[in-house]
């Protein structure tokens, strides 16, 4: 039994139902008028609440459609953008139970489904079969989530497809059961690709997905990279001893080269782009070594391909109006 199974399976049924309706424009401050169900006490599953977090209206929306209309939604969107979270900042204002599973390579099908187990009654050995996340996580109201989903193995994606439909069933042969949904479990998941494959070489270990699997899902919706001064209130939140006039101005400067590198590689002068998360890792960092073209060496530059750094040192020199050195920089 995996760690995962282990913890899914020493936690009761979720009891409660959802109770408490949420008014998504007080809550999420976006221009929508709907009130979408969540729970007035909070689980041990709930997510944390980030208050720093900033919600795009579009995606948050599509992911309350999910919830208000039991709709199965697909968010992709290149790496650092913030998918999961957005996923799990939205349960956590709910305060809906959420589970996520990342379809790595060791993700397999009994893993989902369950398997079968030798345990003890009365002193004989009794082979038993118990289920995995996916029968318990249906049976709760609560919600699913599948990272990258565009890596899972073929075998486990044919598991998957079964339950995509808002009433889809799944059949356990091993036990011979039929799991009927709960009304209130809810599906998303996020990918890197939108399942035609990756043609970049960014995303190794993903593949092309069954297009009568992607066509089941409902809603699927494209998270970006936020627009500038949310990026820097982001920071801001995060490392408020920038919050000051330099310390803002320098966060802008920041922000700024993460676009140039967003900008290169969507023209293919790079290969690698700075992510809200690196943004985030620069700033902590320059809090650490008091040094600006040192903590962006550490955390961006010494990853990037030696022949286009000259390329990212020029979008430095833009931005900072100073020279870096190329030689990869070690911490002291």
């Amino acid at each position: 039994m995996t760690k995962t199974q282990s913890r899914i399976q020493a936690i009761d049924p979720i009891q409660e139902t959802p109770d408490q309706s949420i008014d998504v424009k007080a809550v999420f401050n976006i221009d929508c008028d709907w009130m979408v169900q969540g729970f007035k006490n909070r689980h041990d599953l709930v997510p944390e609440v980030d208050e720093t977090y900033v919600f795009q209206e579009d995606v948050t929306k599509s992911i309350l459609a999910g919830f208000l209309h039991n709709r199965r939604v697909l968010i992709q969107g290149l790496h650092g953008t913030g998918k999961s979270t957005h996923i799990e900042q939205v349960a956590a204002r709910l305060n809906y139970p959420c589970v996520r599973i990342n379809l790595d390579s060791h993700i397999s099908r009994v893993d989902l489904i369950g398997r079968d187990v030798i345990t003890l009654e009365e002193g004989q050995q009794v082979t038993r079969f118990q289920e995995g996340i996916l029968p318990w996580a249906m049976q709760n109201p609560c919600i699913l989530v599948f990272d990258e989903y565009d890596a899972g193995r073929p075998d486990v994606m044919f598991v998957i497809q079964r339950i995509l439909e808002s009433d889809g069933k799944l059949t356990l042969l091993d036990s011979n059961t039929v799991i009927h949904p709960h009304k209130d479990f809810r599906l998303f998941a996020t990918s890197n690709t939108v399942g035609l494959g990756d043609a970049s070489g960014l995303y190794h270990g993903t593949q092309a997905l069954n297009q009568g699997q992607i066509d089941r899902w409902h809603i699927v919706t494209t998270l970006n990279h936020l627009e500038e001064e949310a990026e820097i209130g982001i920071v801001l939140k995060k490392q408020p001893s920038l919050d000051t006039k330099e310390g803002k101005a320098l966060v802008q400067q920041m922000v700024r080269l993460a676009q140039m590198t967003r900008t290169g590689f969507r023209a293919g002068d790079i290969s690698t782009l700075m992510s809200p998360r690196t943004v985030l890792t620069w700033a902590e960092n320059y809090l650490i070594f008091d040094d600006v073209a040192k903590s962006f060496h550490l955390s961006f530059l010494n990853r990037c391909d030696e022949v286009e750094r000259a390329i990212i040192a020029e979008y430095y020199q833009r931005c900072f109006d100073d020279h870096i050195e190329l030689s990869v920089a070690v911490a002291e």
